[in-house]
């Protein structure tokens, strides 16, 4: 399997270099931005020092110096034609940076690596809306999508009863009973309410995963739902799942739940890869009323059973293995381990299990074979109050003990609404995004396609590799989600090389921080689409500072605040700064958050979030715990956790569920200090163990040899994809006058003594 998925690289990598013979293999050493010349500096020669051709040489220099006559030396508009007439992927991505920091060389912060065009916003969702309606929201201030945007965010803002009102028309959401009102607004902020700012659509009655299925104007039966494809099957043609063949399984599964006979809101586990099957399942459950307890197929037996326990599953979801490659990981046996309740197991090879289930346990044949006769009749949806559970969801907290989170039926509305209005989806999309469904962004990515009408392509395998960047072109993928440690695995490959993206039309990236030539990189392969860059949290349910596709987009930069959200930089005094004024500090959000938690499982949602945070206009502000800037041109940067959590490869994990692992490791070390430390040049957090010998002398351990140990338990009893980038030992760590360590002080030493090594 692996020499055929290699020979069909290969033949792809051909045809790609058949693309561009012109250009040569041997690349130069990578510049500094500042090093760059500006573009009416640039020669022909330059250009050929890059490795590519003459007559190549010359005709891009001559495109370059008409737009340079037409547009300037170092405008956007400059750039925006650049990037459409003049770059390509086939070039050397050197060149694309040339261009971008020669055009940019003086621009100042935030230069824009996309602008929309005028006659594509009108077409956009939120433009079509304003086109309509766009005066009588804002009165005489409208002028036009694109110059009103920034207003009608504000709009969304103070006035949350009229904005959500239009967009849950728009996306055709409808209730058994329709709420009171959009948001029945808190008293006085002392009154300490789990959820301080208000209750939304109260009395309402619905059922999320009814209207994922639901037939409208803007979708049939015979509408393509899901796109998908098994690693291994690069050459065979995508399968697809029409909206009839989703409503007929997921009806079946949900008869099938309501045999076994649980209670309405019985908590049921999922833990699988996202793929089909498990997307039919959790549509399944909700659709019958219960909660889904969402678990990643990577945590390790105590970490499925925290969760288990925490949230009283009743049963759960899995299957025997994972298939990845030519290795085979088990799934079922960790469940086992962890003391599941009754498994209804799905085998991966069509040959069976490859282990006995238990006896208490159900085999996914049996589970539908229970109701085989039922198959294409309708299941009544179980509708339910607005404030009822459908998900529950794990997120590290500074504590070291996971917070659950539950969603309540609002959160869903939130996740689609976000996708409609920021990242445009609509019917015809076809929106892949690889992700797990214990992760926010598994059932974020469900509900944002699907309760919009778009596609939802699902690869079965790595997206890291060629066989994902294949499974995109083929799917005709509209809009890809990503992480910035899969674009740079992609760029370091080289693995889009030949694949068309052409389809694509928007980006959107979250989970770490990014970084700008990453993502140049990155639109450079689909003809310089933006990147929407997207802030939030599993407690948000999707996003509190994002893009948008009216608006000019900077490379790792947040355009604007979330529809219906504001965002405050808290100074050093610990109070707001005024709200158009740039400067850096500890993020904090307004309480009025459409779809946000507002209670947690095991902690006190109101200490968690609330307490000891300033007021605004009389209401208290939430927590969130990032450092956040706002540059002088309005955009905003992130800048890690302000806490003692980190982001490890987009997941967020505590300092102390680090160091509980590291301190056993070896009978040496007194105590550890897990630190993330971000990169000087930006990117995702690095983690770096701090280290106390029990005898201060000791100098007999290899710190590589230390880490390698480090980094084996970690992946064992945490998670496969944490790794620790360095180990540092101290005499003693740093603490308060109370004896807590103080990861602060540490982080900002080791950040320092980067930056000297550098």
């Amino acid at each position: 399997m692996q020499q055929n998925h290699d020979n069909r690289h290969e033949k792809w990598m051909k045809r790609s270099q058949q693309l561009s013979l012109s250009i040569s293999v041997t690349l130069p050493r990578a510049k500094s931005p500042m090093d760059h010349k500006t573009l009416d500096s640039i020669t022909v020669i330059d250009i050929k020092a890059l490795g590519i051709a003459s007559e190549v040489a010359e005709k891009l220099h001559g495109l370059l110096t008409e737009i340079i006559q037409s547009y300037g030396n170092g405008t956007p508009e400059t750039w925006s034609h650049i990037s459409k007439r003049v770059l390509s992927p086939e070039l050397p991505f050197s060149f694309h940076q040339m261009m971008y920091y020669g055009c940019y060389k003086h621009y100042g912060p935030d230069p824009p690596a996309w602008i929309p065009e005028p006659k594509n916003a009108a077409f956009t969702n939120v433009g079509q809306l304003l086109e309509r309606r766009g005066k009588e929201f804002l009165g005489s201030n409208y002028r036009d999508p694109l110059s009103s945007f920034s207003s009608f965010q504000e709009f969304s803002v103070s006035n949350p009863e009229v904005y959500w009102r239009t967009v849950l028309d728009e996306m055709h959401i409808t209730f058994s009973r329709p709420p009171k009102c959009i948001l029945q607004r808190n008293g006085s902020p002392e009154s300490q309410s789990p959820s301080p700012g208000g209750r939304w659509l109260p009395g309402a009655v619905f059922n999320p995963a009814k209207d994922c299925l639901s037939l409208n104007k803007n979708r049939s039966l015979d509408d393509v739902a899901i796109i998908w494809r098994d690693e291994g099957c690069d050459n065979l043609p995508v399968k697809r799942l029409t909206v009839g063949e989703l409503r007929t399984d997921v009806w079946l599964i949900a008869h099938a739940l309501h045999s076994l006979g649980f209670e309405k809101g019985t908590a049921i586990a999922i833990d699988m890869p996202m793929n089909v099957n498990s997307v039919v399942i959790y549509l399944a459950i909700v659709l019958a009323g219960h909660v889904v307890v969402c678990i990643a197929d990577s945590f390790a037996a105590h970490e499925i059973s925290t969760r288990l326990n925490i949230s009283k599953a009743k049963a759960i979801f899995t299957q025997d293995l994972i298939i990845r490659g030519d290795k085979s990981i088990p799934l079922y046996s960790r469940v086992v381990d962890a003391q599941s309740p009754l498994a209804i197991v799905i085998p991966t090879k069509s040959t069976g299990f490859s282990m006995k289930l238990r006896d208490e346990d159900i085999s996914w044949h049996d589970f539908l074979e229970r109701v085989k006769d039922l198959r294409g009749v309708e299941f009544a949806a179980v509708e339910q109050s607005v404030e009822s559970f459908t998900n529950i969801l794990f997120s590290s907290g500074t504590t070291g003990e996971s917070k659950a989170i539950p969603w309540t039926l609002v959160t869903p509305l939130k996740a689609a609404a976000d996708a409609w209005c920021h990242m445009d989806f609509h019917k015809g999309d076809v929106v892949a995004w690889p992700t797990n469904l214990g992760w926010m962004m598994g059932p974020w990515v469900v509900y944002a396609s699907l309760l919009n009408s778009a596609s939802l392509a699902l690869y079965n395998g790595s997206p890291l590799g060629f066989g994902f960047v294949k499974f995109v072109q083929d799917a005709k993928v509209t809009m890809l989600g990503i992480i910035p440690s899969i674009v740079r695995s992609w760029k370091s490959t080289n693995c889009t090389s030949g694949c068309d993206w052409s389809s694509i039309r928007c980006f959107s990236s979250t989970g770490e921080t990014s970084t700008v030539d990453e993502y140049l990189w990155l639109m450079g392969r689909a003809g310089y689409k933006p990147v929407i860059e997207v802030c939030g949290g599993t407690e948000i349910g999707g996003a509190f500072v994002a893009g948008s596709l009216l608006q000019a987009q900077a490379l790792s930069a947040f355009s604007t605040p979330g529809m219906g959200c504001s965002l405050f930089i808290l100074g050093n005094d610990g109070l707001p700064i005024p709200q158009n004024m740039p400067g850096i500090g500890e993020l904090a959000l307004g309480p009025l958050l459409f779809g946000a938690s507002s209670t947690l499982l095991n902690a006190d949602h109101y200490d968690v979030y609330f307490k000891g945070m300033p007021c605004w206009n009389g209401m208290v502000l939430r927590r969130h715990g990032d450092v956040f800037e706002r540059s002088s041109r309005g955009y905003y940067r992130a800048h890690g956790r302000a806490d003692d959590t980190m982001n490890l490869g987009g997941i967020k994990v505590s300092s102390i569920e680090i160091e509980r692992v590291c301190n056993m490791v070896d009978d040496s070390i007194l105590e550890t200090a897990a630190i993330g430390v971000s990169p000087q040049g930006g990117g995702p957090e690095q983690l770096v163990i701090a280290i106390v010998y029990k005898n201060p002398s000791e100098t007999s351990l290899d710190l590589n040899k230390l880490k390698l140990s480090l980094n084996s338990s970690l992946q064992k009893n945490l998670n496969p994809l944490f790794r620790v980038h360095r180990v540092v030992p101290y005499r003693s760590l740093p603490r308060t006058a109370t004896n807590k360590v103080m990861r602060r002080i540490l982080r900002q030493q080791l950040a320092v003594e980067h930056r000297t090594k550098l």
